[in-house]
């Protein structure tokens, strides 16, 4: 019996391989050089691999940066953003697919011409504003004005727009209240979207670096892309050390990513494909 071969199938194949070697080089030589010794990656040519792999940059981390701090920071941040995000975007993404009230859609309309408008523009505002309750340099004001965000009432919409009518309509004449239809039925039909949001909050959050670097004055507060700008700034040229704190900041959220990354697939083509 032969085997047959699709050239077209292999020329495919073999130009998604070279892509993703090409798109997983940067994480893998981040990954390499945070194992050499200092001042091992300034040769010429760089090696690609260690001499010796060693794990003194990692405690160097843990000892004289405090990384662990930073890392409980940016977890509770991005922690409690997703949690934040999840209950207010579920929540008015399923109001505006579902449930009818005056001026449902010029409110939606208003909410989706606000994409257009970059963040950078709306940063001063919201410091101000943050500043007049008394919220700078608080993990608060980091956390609030990430709580709801259009994109992720958007996705919310769109996925809720596909559930059937007659289901809410019938636990409606059973009896059931909007809370109970909503915590009962609806939340368990919007897990997909659920699982993407909760990626894309974590994700979002646990990256940011410029809004908490404007509002955190505390070194203390600091999360960790905030924490490794300012380790970069005092060992310039210990870019092994650079590197071994760039992996313990990616190495969370891709881990996160890989574990959720078929619910998360799911849940951003269901809304289109629905």
């Amino acid at each position: 019996m032969s085997l047959k071969i699709n050239p077209l199938a292999l020329w495919v194949n073999a130009a998604l391989l070279l892509a993703a070697l090409f798109a997983a080089a940067p994480l893998l030589w981040m990954l390499s050089m945070s194992f050499m010794h200092p001042g091992e990656a300034n040769a010429l040519p760089p090696p690609l691999l260690p001499a010796a792999p060693t794990l003194a940059n990692y405690r160097q981390l843990s000892t004289q940066t405090g990384i662990g701090r930073y890392l409980f920071n940016s977890f509770v941040v991005a922690s409690a953003v997703t949690a934040g995000s999840l209950v207010f975007n579920l929540m008015a993404g399923y109001a505006f697919a579902k449930l009818r009230f005056k001026g449902r859609d010029r409110t939606f309309q208003a909410l989706m011409a606000a994409l257009v408008i970059p963040g950078q523009v709306a940063m001063m505002p919201l410091f101000l504003m943050l500043k007049s309750l008394g919220l700078v340099n608080s993990w608060a004001g980091v956390i609030l004005p990430s709580l709801a965000g259009v994109f992720g009432i958007y996705l919310v919409r769109q996925y809720a727009r596909s559930l059937p009518d007659a289901l809410l309509e019938a636990a409606r004449m059973d009896g059931a209240g909007e809370w109970l239809i909503f915590w009962r039925i609806v939340l368990p039909m919007l897990k997909p979207v659920i699982v993407t949001l909760a990626v894309f909050g974590f994700l979002g959050s646990w990256n940011d670096f410029m809004w908490p670097l404007i509002v955190l004055t505390d070194a203390s507060l600091h999360t960790l892309p905030v924490a490794l700008a300012a380790l970069a700034s005092e060992h310039v040229v210990d870019g092994e050390l650079m590197m071994a704190g760039a992996v313990v900041t990616v190495l969370p959220v891709l881990l996160l990513f890989l574990l959720l990354q078929k619910h998360y697939l799911q849940g951003l083509m269901a809304g289109s494909v629905k």
